[in-house]
């Protein structure tokens, strides 16, 4: 445990001593809360849809925890490269303890900043279900435990930045425009709607829609069963990928 410990400590100081990559990492969600939720809200209110930046702000919730969990896996080819992943792999531990502690550090810095552009949603006029918040945490980290899992496993077969910047962005744009997170999955084409219901985002995004504004479409159990089976199988694909690592 000792172990897993360490490398969770070592993720979160890595975060909190990079203050650009913090800030950086704040500027697309913040242009989507501004630029749809303000550009677009005028118009989802005339087409009957209500208060849109209500509507979007779980989805940009969502879009930040995947993106910042997904993004850590690069760390694991940074630490390959400088000679950090070796050093790590010779100690007495276990690699499943190995990966079980950088999993963990990646999806807890991936749900800090979903927290930080909730904070600031509230400033933008977004109101949330206060009650419900503790539910629509557990939905954000078990977004973030799917998606740390998920970069995770792909960078353990990788071995160059560029490979898994490019793979990383074929998947994650697809995976959030179709997810629900910028308008709803009611009335859609047949084809959006199978697309939607294969979508691992869709059900982060209907779990935390469901908990802070009562706006569920799969329903509220259907998210969670299928989001934890899936983070499970995911966390099991990566850690056996992570184990067959050579160095």
């Amino acid at each position: 445990m000792s172990a897993i410990y360490i490398l969770w400590l070592r993720q979160l100081k890595r975060y909190f001593r990079s203050r650009s990559r913090m800030i950086g990492s704040l500027a697309q969600p913040l242009l989507f809360l501004l630029g749809l939720g303000f550009g677009f809200g005028p118009i989802y209110q005339r087409a009957g849809g209500g208060n849109y930046l209500q509507f979007l702000t779980p989805g940009i919730l969502a879009m930040t925890v995947m993106t910042t969990a997904v993004f850590s896996g690069i760390e694991i080819i940074w630490d390959r490269q400088f000679g950090f992943l070796k050093e790590t792999l010779v100690a007495p531990v276990s690699r499943l303890q190995i990966m079980i502690g950088r999993t963990l550090g990646g999806a807890t810095v991936a749900l800090i900043q979903g927290l930080i552009v909730l904070l600031i949603s509230l400033f933008f006029g977004f109101q949330p279900k206060i009650f419900s918040l503790p539910l629509a945490l557990l939905f954000m980290f078990l977004v973030a435990l799917f998606f740390t899992a998920l970069g995770t496993a792909i960078a353990s077969v990788l071995e160059d930045f560029q490979g898994f910047q490019l793979i990383m962005q074929f998947l994650i744009m697809p995976l959030f425009f179709l997810s629900g997170a910028l308008f709803p999955l009611q009335g859609l084409p047949k084809v959006f709607t199978l697309i939607a219901a294969i979508n691992p985002l869709s059900f982060g995004v209907d779990g935390l829609r469901s908990s802070l504004i009562n706006g569920a479409h799969f329903g509220l159990g259907v998210d969670f069963f299928v989001l934890t089976i899936l983070t499970m199988v995911v966390l099991a694909i990566g850690s056996f990928l992570f184990s067959r690592i050579e160095i």
